[in-house]
């Protein structure tokens, strides 16, 4: 392949858009990839369209490694299917939805597993017919509230998605792992550094569920990882160590303490540390700190299709503070939200600032606490009275809630659930998930097969996604340097950038040579030959982030060409005469 930037569809930028908040989102605009058509839309120009083919390659070649066979769905799929499985109400404001000219209403897809499994109910009836894997890459479509960085975060975008299709859970776990390695490689061969993470599988369904995340300070999603074991999830899905459960009898009978105008954690320890050890019955004073006291947050959830939202308090450590985010992943695709002052003012006996759990359940409302809220602590809480606190209430003793949620913010130094050690939070860019999907969709949609015996075994499925589009701008994220972008040499545009310099006709006249000896050999040639400055061409050999760029010029009367490595700058004169040997070395070898 040989482009000549004589001819290529491309215009660089000097500046950056004015919209840019990212590296990848400013370095691909004025390196001429993408162009902006609206918010979270963009148009894909010739080089962006290589790095994308190249990208989609390696996914291809693993997935076929695997077995997967390749389809194509349409984008546009009826109301009917969705409402079938519950998501045309699950996602929420998040589908595209339109009508036709006769009143029939549509969506465009943000995922396929539906028509995935209508697909293969079609097809298949026998066990013999199993295991399967299909995928497609294919564009997908989701209303995004705030579409930012580009193309990291659009509402129109390109993935790959893939479906295992089992009888056995047995046969899905071996399904899931053979998805899971590929990838691994797939990851691997496009050049990230990458972490796997545990996530929730929210409206996806399903139970086991694990991310790839590209750590990147500029990533939307927060994922904690182990200083001591490979233990690694989003905040979502985390498991902290909690202390040691208590022996409730252990502690002092509960007890209702005056504290007026402490309606925050603050103000309450503060009147605490005043009151004299024997308001405790106790002969020292105890020396209370937030994290003594029992902080319970007073949300609302809603049912999907639901226009009712019900009562949630959630008690946490009162030196933590809730995490919305990490809740609404549990919960989901319940919704849930700070509840207002219009849904409290039906519930005076619930006094703000002042609840307490020890009543709760006979108000039938749902209480949960986060599991740091041991079994047998005690804690100084509400007393649900305006101007009034108890201390000493314990977990199992005084209230017992409905269940746990992890509901706190996770800080670093927080312990492993796994092996104790300290966690860490990083930033990072969600690449591809894998879900265990189980049967949810075969039983809403009847998928079965007939089993050896004659009788119909309901199929178990795994679902399987890499964002093809966000890939690009991840890899943009992590290799780039101040002059432009980094390709790893498996999706750049070219392997070689050709950059003939000098005013005469011997430096073009010998980088044509060049090219067309290396193209010869397969060898991928971006050729610039423009009637442009060196200062020019080398600022965009630069920013387009070819891994090997080739000068042809000034060291030309001497014999030498000067071949430069983009990633480490390394840079090395060469005999014109062994100049296609050395690049073509540098590509096998890169």
């Amino acid at each position: 392949m040989l482009l000549r930037m004589s001819t290529l569809f491309l215009r660089t930028l000097r500046d950056d858009p004015a919209d840019a908040e990212v590296p990848s989102h400013r370095l691909l605009v004025r390196g001429g990839y993408v162009r902006r058509v609206a918010p979270g839309i963009y148009s894909w120009l010739p080089l962006g369209m290589l790095v994308l083919a190249n990208i989609e390659r390696v996914v291809r070649e693993e997935m076929a490694s695997i077995g997967a066979q390749e389809v194509h769905f349409p984008a546009l799929i009826p109301r009917e299917i969705f409402e079938a499985s519950g998501r045309w109400s699950d996602y929420g404001d998040s589908l595209f939805r339109l009508v036709d000219r006769k009143g029939v209403d549509y969506l465009l897809g943000p995922t396929h597993e539906e028509l995935f499994t209508l697909l293969v109910k079609g097809e298949y009836s026998s066990y013999k017919d199993y295991p399967l894997a299909l995928y497609q890459i294919q564009t997908k479509y989701r209303d995004e509230a705030r579409p930012r960085a580009g193309v990291l975060r659009g509402r129109e975008f390109v993935m790959k998605d893939s479906y295992s299709f089992d009888l056995t859970d047995e046969g899905q776990q071996q399904s899931y792992q053979a998805h899971r390695d590929a990838y691994e490689r797939v990851f691997s061969r496009l050049g990230f550094d990458y972490r796997i993470v545990f996530a929730v599988s929210g409206a996806m369904g399903g139970s086991a569920s694990e991310e790839f995340l590209a750590p990147t300070p500029s990533g939307e999603d927060t994922f904690v990882q182990c200083t001591n074991c490979d233990y690694a999830a989003n905040t979502e899905a985390v498991e902290i160590a909690g202390p040691p459960a208590e022996e409730g009898s252990a502690h002092p009978a509960s007890m209702v303490l005056d504290t007026p105008d402490t309606p925050t954690i603050a103000t309450l320890v503060d009147r605490l540390n005043e009151l004299p050890p024997a308001a405790f019955g106790l002969a020292e004073a105890p020396g209370f700190s937030a994290a003594d006291t029992l902080k319970n947050v007073v949300l609302k959830t809603r049912q999907p299709g639901s226009s009712d939202w019900e009562l949630l308090v959630v008690g946490v450590p009162g030196d933590r503070e809730v995490d919305m985010k990490r809740l609404a992943g549990q919960l989901e695709p319940v919704e849930v939200e700070q509840a207002g002052p219009e849904l409290l003012e039906h519930r005076p006996e619930l006094v703000k600032g002042y609840i307490g759990p020890q009543q709760l359940a006979d108000l039938k409302v749902r209480y949960l606490v986060d599991p740091l809220v041991v079994p047998g602590s005690a804690w100084v809480t509400g007393a649900n009275s305006e101007g009034k606190h108890a201390a000493f209430v314990v977990r199992g003793r005084d209230f017992e809630p409905a269940g746990e949620i992890g509901a706190v913010e996770i800080r670093n130094g927080d312990r492993c659930a796994r092996c104790g050690s300290p966690l860490e939070i990083a930033r990072g860019i969600e690449l591809g998930h894998v879900f265990a999907l189980g049967r949810k969709y075969a039983e809403t949609f009847g998928l079965t097969a007939l089993g050896p015996d004659g009788k119909p075994v309901t199929v178990t499925m795994g679902s399987y996604g890499i964002g093809i589009t966000r890939a690009v701008a991840a890899l943009a994220e992590q290799t780039h340097d101040e002059a432009g972008l980094v390709w790893p040499r498996s999706v750049a545009p070219a392997d070689v950038h050709l950059v003939p310099t000098g005013k005469d006709s011997a430096a073009a006249d010998e980088a044509e040579r060049i090219a067309a000896e290396l193209t010869a050999l397969g060898v991928r040639v971006l050729l610039d030959d423009r009637k442009a400055s060196p200062g020019v061409k080398f600022a965009d050999a630069e920013l387009l982030g070819v891994p090997t760029i080739l000068v042809v010029g000034r060291g030309l009367a001497d014999g030498l060409v000067e071949l430069r490595d983009r990633r480490s700058g390394e840079r090395r004169d060469v005999p014109v005469a062994d100049a296609v040997s050395a690049v073509h070395a540098e590509v096998s070898g890169g």
